[in-house]
């Protein structure tokens, strides 16, 4: 008896397969500058930013003195709204994974959680920087229209509040950003980001030991030179490095550590 085995075809070796390629940092960062926007909860938050920069430069138009009218008396008001509510898209950006449970096939597909979270840092940076820009458009517009409308509309403007207000804003949303590492809950870590540091303020101003260490840590004093048409300090500074060391540094370190050894359920 005689046996024949049929040819095959398309044999693959043992032990080939083609090299998947991770994805870039670049791709990642705007992956999560779209998934900012995708919920519901996220999508309006980004437009109502954006709504605030626009009402605030119009109740100017309207109610300001026609002297006030001008191209920085446009722009620095309507950042102050803004730096309110960019935490808040900080800590949605990073505890969305959690609270949508999605963490399982975000950290399946990019298994270093490590890169997920820079890149969900580096997307939330552009979009603070994206609403500085937002108010300067705003404010140009602003002053167009003051000075058709008999206002001041004049452009001096002293750039180094430019930088003054990205520094603002970066690192506002990176504050919130830090809690939602921190606690990894969307209404804990908001919570805690408006009321420590708001608790802190007041013990500051009501316990004369605590007066000292509140110039150094109280981020409404710290940051307040920021907004000054005066030139920022040595010691400005200085006050203001230390208090983002402890509302900012110090939590997004602790935050790292808890989710790259946090178990995904």
């Amino acid at each position: 008896m005689t046996t024949t085995t049929a040819p095959t075809t398309g044999t693959v070796a043992p032990g080939q397969h083609t090299p998947v390629r991770r994805p870039s940092l670049l791709r990642l960062s705007a992956v999560e500058v779209r998934k900012l926007v995708d919920t519901r909860a996220g999508r309006w938050l980004v437009i109502t930013i954006g709504l605030v920069t626009a009402v605030i430069v119009t109740l100017q138009l309207i109610y300001s003195k026609e002297a006030d009218q001008t191209f920085p008396n446009f722009f620095v008001p309507s950042l102050l709204p803004v730096s309110v509510l960019l935490p808040v898209l900080g800590i949605l950006s990073i505890t969305s994974e959690w609270s949508q449970r999605t963490a399982l096939t975000t950290y399946a597909l990019v298994p270093r959680r490590e890169r997920v979270v820079v890149a969900k840092l580096i997307a939330v940076m552009l979009t603070a920087l994206a609403s500085v820009l937002a108010s300067l458009v705003f404010a140009a517009v602003g002053t167009l229209v003051a000075s058709a409308t008999g206002g001041a509309g004049t452009w001096q403007f002293d750039w180094s509040l430019l930088l003054n207000a990205a520094i603002l804003q970066v690192t506002g949303v990176l504050m919130g950003a830090a809690f939602g590492l921190l606690l990894l809950n969307p209404p804990l870590a908001i919570v805690g980001y408006l009321l420590l540091p708001t608790i802190w303020g007041v013990l500051g101003e009501m316990v004369r030991p605590l007066r000292g260490p509140s110039e150094w840590l109280d981020t409404s004093k710290t940051m307040e030179p920021l907004f000054s048409s005066d030139a920022v300090t040595g010691g400005q500074w200085g006050r203001l490095v230390v208090s983002l060391l402890f509302w900012m540094v110090l939590p997004l370190a602790a935050g790292l550590y808890r989710t790259l050894r946090r178990e995904v359920s």
